[in-house]
């Protein structure tokens, strides 16, 4: 006996039809709530810049820093995701533009969650970037440009990327041979190329104060 499937079940004709049936279910716990119970504001923190520039380094620096002092974060990290969520897309145009769509969505999960989460992505078209800031309200989504140099990134370049995306052995390599396209207007930009990891660190945090999204330190 053969069941009909869940389209046919539900008198639709495929999944088009099908997102007719889907509702957004609101929690019980919203953000204000976890807002308060935690004392800080969710927040989007979107590290951009090329392979090399510091992203990763300085998002889990930041990271650690937040959870020093007590508060509900999360990095999401380019490599790590595309070993689960994203594990089947490439590096093409397009499988790039789907990587970012996929984790912007996952980035508003975990605003919703009342975390804030910092997301370290080349991700370097800055209409894929756009659309993940359009996902969520105004102020919730911090552009942050990791700016170097690429001869810097190619200097710092641990895994030999650069020089095997010159030999032609990667193809799509940003920098090389497919474009970045830097913010225009990020609500922060650190110059990862030439100021220390502490110091980006201590901008960033500070950005985070002024916007009120973490507390202030307490006076000693």
């Amino acid at each position: 006996m053969t069941l009909p499937s869940s389209s046919q079940a539900s008198g639709t004709a495929g999944p088009a039809l099908q997102a007719r049936n889907i509702v957004w279910h609101h929690s019980t716990v919203t953000r204000a709530a976890r807002a308060h119970q935690r004392g800080h504001r969710s927040a989007i923190l979107w590290f951009t810049g090329l392979s090399g520039a510091g992203k990763s380094t300085l998002a889990n620096a930041v990271n650690s820093a937040l959870f020093e002092q007590g508060l509900a974060c999360y990095v999401l990290d380019g490599d790590n995701v595309r070993h689960g969520l994203c594990s089947d897309l490439g590096f093409s145009d397009a499988d790039r533009e789907e990587n970012i769509r996929r984790i912007g969505e996952v980035a508003k999960l975990f605003l919703d969650a009342g975390v804030v989460v910092l997301t370290a992505f080349v991700s370097p078209f800055r209409a894929d970037r756009q659309r993940a800031r359009e996902l969520v309200e105004p102020g919730d989504f911090l552009e942050i440009h990791c700016a170097a140099e690429l001869e810097v990134c190619e200097q710092r370049d641990t895994k030999g990327l650069y020089a095997r995306a010159r030999a032609g052995e990667i193809k799509d390599f940003t920098g090389i041979s497919s474009p970045y396209e830097a913010p225009d207007n990020p609500e922060l930009r650190v110059a990862t190329g030439e100021v220390n990891l502490d110091g980006c660190v201590a901008q960033v945090l500070q950005e985070l104060e002024r916007r009120g999204i973490i507390p202030e330190p307490a006076e000693p």
